[in-house]
């Protein structure tokens, strides 16, 4: 790992939407360990140290820093990564480094979700004063105030409360000069990045009022306060986070809903919502988030070829009403009748000739539909 560079992890498939995850002060990419393993599942993760912290070097930045130049560290990251455009979420210093990022480079950032942060952190003073005694003392008395900071009573992650120690006093005080810098609060209604706020409601660092400010301030963000949360929210609270980022940043079951219409059609997805039940309103929701939110719009595959994997899946199966559906869906994303028989001609090899011959049967009542209209 080159010293240039800020020490990171990816996680997912590099042909996955770009999500960058940035860390509080005195801790590392450590506190998404909960967190980053599941987003990677639908998103190409890369989570990042700051300098003097986990495995990033300290001489990245010195006294006198700031937040824009932690930004431009983050950008040099992602451009070694050949990331052009990212979703990006950060906690305390890194949800400073999201705003710095959707402010000063919008064109850089498709989302931004700002976790138990702040568009200012009290002032500058207890900043110049924590930065001074770092770099006089050390860390070691933020080590004993490290759960206190972080969590509520009885609660601590022991990986984190080693990346205070461990971390480097010198780039340590230079992230809180950044911090004692930073106040973008006038700026706040500058943010075009659809943007979510994420506040612990035990929070004595950056108090939900905090959180709300910036809410009030950026057009159509969204705020999400979680009970039983302090600082390091990832870290106590992850399934509540997470549950909140993939609402978030998959657009939620709205994105699936646009992609089901765009395949299936108005008509058919009308009259499935005019048929919606209570009993059965959740798992709509889960198609429309997963299946059609998330799969549908991977781009790896292009809709033709994820209708040709359909077909063939539902035939192997024997859902031929499904398959009625699917050959609509099909004939949206570009297959022609023929390209649809090679299909069905296919499955009568891999999936059996009596499946091929009901799966032809239901495609051809589809396809004369299509024809008399």
């Amino acid at each position: 790992m080159t010293e240039k560079l800020l020490n990171h992890r990816a996680e997912g498939p590099t042909s996955a939407p770009p999500l960058l995850l940035g860390p509080s002060l005195g801790t590392s990419y450590a506190l998404w360990d909960k967190v980053a393993p599941e987003l990677s599942i639908a998103h190409r993760v890369v989570r990042w140290d700051l300098p003097g912290h986990g495995g990033s070097a300290p001489g990245l930045i010195g006294p006198g820093a700031t937040v824009g130049d932690l930004a431009d560290l983050v950008l040099a990251l992602a451009d070694s990564l050949g990331i052009e455009r990212f979703a990006y979420a950060g906690v305390s210093l890194g949800g400073a480094v999201g705003l710095h990022l959707a402010l000063h480079h919008p064109q850089r950032v498709s989302s931004l979700a700002v976790i138990c942060s702040s568009a200012h952190f009290n002032g500058s003073k207890p900043w110049e004063e924590r930065a001074e005694l770092v770099r006089r003392e050390g860390v070691g008395s933020l080590v004993e105030s490290a759960d206190a900071r972080w969590f509520t009573p009885g609660f601590t992650v022991p990986e984190l409360v080693r990346d205070q120690r461990d971390a480097d006093p010198d780039a340590y005080a230079a992230c809180c000069d950044a911090l004692a810098a930073f106040d973008v609060r006038d700026r706040l209604a500058e943010i075009s990045a659809r943007t979510l706020l994420i506040a612990g409601r035990e929070d004595r660092a950056t108090p939900p009022p905090h959180l709300r400010e910036i809410a009030d301030a950026v057009p159509g963000a969204a705020l999400v306060e979680l009970p039983g949360a302090a600082h390091l929210a990832p870290a106590q609270c992850p399934e509540a986070v997470l549950t909140a980022l993939r609402t978030h940043l998959g657009g939620g079951a709205k994105r699936g809903m646009e992609v089901r219409r765009e395949v299936l059609g108005d008509t058919h997805v009308d009259r499935a919502q005019a048929r919606q039940t209570p009993f059965t309103a959740r798992f709509q929701d889960f198609i429309s988030r997963y299946a059609w939110g998330e799969i549908w719009t991977d781009p790896t595959l292009s809709r033709r070829e994820r209708s040709m994997i359909t077909l063939t899946a539902l035939v192997a199966h024997g859902h031929y009403d499904e398959l009625a559906m699917h050959v609509r869906a099909a004939r949206r994303n570009g297959l022609t009748p023929e390209e649809i028989g090679a299909v069905l001609l296919q499955t009568a090899v891999y999936c059996g000739v009596p499946a091929a011959n009901s799966a032809f049967a239901a495609a051809q009542r589809v396809l004369a539909e299509d024809d008399d209209l």
